[in-house]
């Protein structure tokens, strides 16, 4: 490799940006349609991937209450051709999708722009949470083409460092609704039933979210805790 072929992809990393955004689904995208409808069930989608003739899959999992009547909105969806569930229970579900041409999957914005955001996202009451880590050019483009597309959406953040950040969007809402009623004091003064009942999630889901901040957490600051707090 010569010398410009380095030069030109550490000018590329450099030029590397994070962008974290929400955006409302359209009507008639599946996602938007049935999460809307079910709005204390949230779809976190693992794998993604185009089919010929305007076509796509999907996999990931449905996560809380309703979830029987989530099923009933998705094998109604006009946007959805078949769906395999896998590890069915009352609040929890695994899903595979083949979605239809014009079912809903990328919105046109990213489909202009070509970018494609980080797996998992999460959908919950219509709104999507996406990730993406491209070059300013193509945030541009993403940007400009969200705004002249109407689609309601908000940027959370845009940085050129290229590590994501520690917790979504929705699980920074949980981390700060369990702090806030006491969740982490001794004696606790908020149980997780509670902070459920608050956030409109069943106890499972709640406690799957507080899991995952804490492994979070826990995964990012475990070799400061040990540097600070020696055996002996």
């Amino acid at each position: 490799m010569n010398m410009n072929s380095v030069t030109g992809m550490t000018r590329h990393e450099a030029d590397m940006q994070h962008l974290l955004i929400s955006l409302r689904l359209p009507d008639g995208h599946w996602a938007g349609d049935t999460t809307r409808e079910n709005h204390h069930v949230a779809v976190r989608i693992e794998e993604h991937m185009p089919l010929p003739g305007g076509r796509g899959s999907a996999q990931g999992t449905i996560n809380g209450e309703g979830v029987k009547r989530f099923k009933t909105s998705l094998e109604e969806h006009p946007g959805i051709e078949s769906i395999t569930y896998y590890g069915d229970e009352s609040d929890s579900v695994g899903i595979g999708l083949t979605i239809a041409k014009g079912g809903g999957g990328f919105v046109r914005p990213l489909i202009k722009a070509e970018v494609v955001p980080q797996t998992p996202f999460e959908i919950r009451d219509g709104w999507v949470e996406w990730e993406f880590s491209t070059d300013h050019e193509h945030v541009i483009n993403l940007v400009k083409g969200l705004k002249k597309s109407g689609l309601p959406h908000r940027i959370h953040s845009l940085s050129k460092e290229s590590a994501p950040r520690l917790l979504t969007v929705r699980q920074r809402e949980i981390f700060d609704l369990a702090v806030k009623n006491g969740y982490y004091e001794v004696p606790r003064r908020a149980t997780l039933t509670e902070l459920a009942k608050q956030a409109g999630i069943s106890k499972s889901t709640m406690c799957e979210i507080i899991h995952l901040i804490e492994k979070q957490i826990v995964s990012e600051f475990a070799e400061s805790v040990r540097r600070q707090s020696p055996k002996q």
